[in-house]
């Protein structure tokens, strides 16, 4: 335990310099022994090639060691790495197995992860009620992306009833943390008044700040509704 957190500080430069090579060489020390957050954390540096050269099958080696020991953060790295087929053949229904186990702790990536691949048939059968389970699951924790999400399939009834107002809800939510797609589709309900107050003058600001964030469609969006004002 003293070698993962001697490594985590090295890592991150809590109280020494920073220092991705030391940091490697004690995560390597405690995942030798057994420690899943250290060996994790060592599939990380593999994975994203911090003083170590990039190496997504030692990513995915480290990855499953701290799986198989109950690691979510670590389930939910491997199922990426089977959705991706990075270090590993792309297994879509391997992704959804480590999903599952990081997702039934509760780790929210995990849980929206599982539900864009009930929603979209990877894996699994298609199935937007588990979809929307998931969904809603790592929406109450608070993540963005499950947020917009959730409110798509409110927008338009996949798995639940149709219903603007809850969709409104969730896009708000998202949009608030930044989410450029749920910024631009909050945007369309505010021009259409659904679920919501029509007002083209929130809509336009909403389209303007998926625009800054990049969004093609919210540029086109804000240029249409500019020209129509």
């Amino acid at each position: 335990m003293a070698q993962y957190n001697l490594g985590l500080y090295c890592y991150y430069g809590y109280g020494i310099p920073q220092d991705y090579s030391k940091a490697v060489y004690w995560y390597q020390k405690a995942a030798e022994q057994g420690n899943a957050d250290a060996q994790n954390n060592l599939g990380v540096c593999y994975g994203n090639g911090h003083d170590v050269e990039q190496d997504y099958t030692k990513a995915a080696y480290w990855y499953r060691k701290a799986a198989e020991r109950g690691s979510a953060i670590a389930q939910n790295n491997l199922g990426v790495f089977y959705e991706t087929g990075r270090g590993v053949q792309q297994d879509y229904s391997k992704a959804i197995y480590w999903y599952q186990k990081a997702a039934e702790q509760g780790h929210a990536d995990a849980q929206n992860s599982l539900g864009c691949c009930y929603g979209d048939g990877h894996g699994a059968k298609q199935d937007y009620n588990k979809a929307v389970y998931w969904y809603q699951k790592a929406a109450d924790q608070g993540h963005a992306m499950a947020q917009y999400n959730l409110g798509l399939y409110y927008y338009r009834g996949y798995g639940i009833p149709q219903d603007y107002s809850k969709a409104v809800y969730w896009y708000q939510k998202a949009a608030e943390q930044g989410n450029a797609d749920a910024q631009n589709n909050l945007g369309v309900c505010y021009e259409n008044g659904l679920g919501v107050t029509k007002n083209r003058y929130q809509a336009q600001e909403l389209f303007r700040k998926a625009a800054a964030q990049g969004s093609e469609i919210a540029k086109n969006n804000l240029s249409r509704l500019t020209k129509g004002a």
